[in-house]
C-alpha cells in the first residue's frame, strides 16, 4: 500500500525534495548537530541557541510545516529538538517547554500551531518534560514578514501576553528549567516579550531555543 501510495502521491523531502521520503535522513543530519549559540539584535535577557542557521533543509522544513501544512514534520523536527534539550539540559532537572506565541489568524490558516506540535513531540523524547501554552499575541499585532528590527520590536511591544488563568494551578518544581521555543529567531523581540511575560507570572526562562536563526 505504500508502494502504491508513493506511485499516485510521490513522498518528497521538506528539506531537498528527494523522493521517497518527507524527510531524508542527509536532511535530518544537518539539524542533529550540538546546538548553536546565537545573539540576536533584540537581546531577550536568556542564551538563545538555534539547531541550524534560516537557510538550507531547515529553512525549507520550516517553511512547509508553516506554509504547507506539512503535520508530518512534526515528528523528526520535533526529535532534533529534543537533541538539542538533551545537550542543553542542566543534570536531570524537571523541563517546561513553552511554545512562542503565534497569532490565532495565522494558525487557523496553518491547520494549528507547527510550534506547538513539535514542541510536544521533543517532551516525549524526554523524561520528566511537560509543554504548556502560555503565551499569546494581542489583536492587532501584524504578520512580521518584512519588518524592520525596529517596526518588530514596536509591533511586538507589549503585545505579548500569558493566557488568563491558563497557569492557575500549574505546579512547577521550584528546580524545574524553563525553556521558550520557537521555529525561527530574527530580531529576538517576540523572544524578549515572550521572556517579559513569563516573568510578570513568576516563570523566568533559563534559554531559547529555536530551529533556526535568520
Amino acid at each position: 500500500m505504500r508502494t502504491l501510495l508513493d506511485l499516485i502521491l510521490p513522498a518528497a523531502c521538506a528539506g531537498c525534495r528527494g523522493a521517497g521520503t518527507g524527510w531524508c535522513a542527509e536532511c535530518a543530519a544537518a539539524l542533529a548537530g550540538p546546538p548553536t549559540r546565537v545573539w540576536p539584535r533584540t537581546d531577550p535577557g536568556v542564551p538563545c541557541w538555534a539547531l541550524g542557521p534560516y537557510a538550507g533543509p531547515g529553512r525549507r522544513a520550516v517553511l512547509a510545516a508553516k506554509e504547507d501544512g506539512r503535520r508530518d514534520l512534526a515528528e523528526p523536527l520535533g526529535l532534533a529538538l529534543a537533541g538539542a534539550l538533551a545537550r542543553l539540559r542542566a543534570g536531570d532537572r524537571p523541563l517546561l517547554l513553552v511554545p512562542a506565541p503565534s497569532r490565532k489568524v495565522a494558525a487557523r490558516r496553518r491547520g494549528g500551531d507547527p510550534v506547538l506540535r513539535m514542541a510536544g513531540v521533543a517532551a516525549s523524547w524526554l523524561p520528566d518534560s511537560q509543554v504548556v501554552s502560555l503565551l499569546r499575541v494581542w489583536w492587532g499585532v501584524r504578520d512580521s514578514v518584512g519588518l524592520t528590527p525596529g517596526e518588530r520590536a514596536h509591533n511586538l511591544g507589549g503585545r505579548v501576553t500569558t493566557i488568563p488563568g491558563r497557569g492557575a494551578g500549574l505546579r512547577i518544581p521550584e528546580n524545574a528549567e524553563v525553556v521558550l521555543v520557537d521555529d525561527v529567531l530574527t530580531t529576538g523581540a517576540t523572544a524578549r516579550e515572550s521572556v517579559r511575560a513569563l516573568a510578570r507570572i513568576g516563570l523566568r526562562p533559563h534559554a531559547v531555543l529555536v530551529t533556526c536563526a535568520a
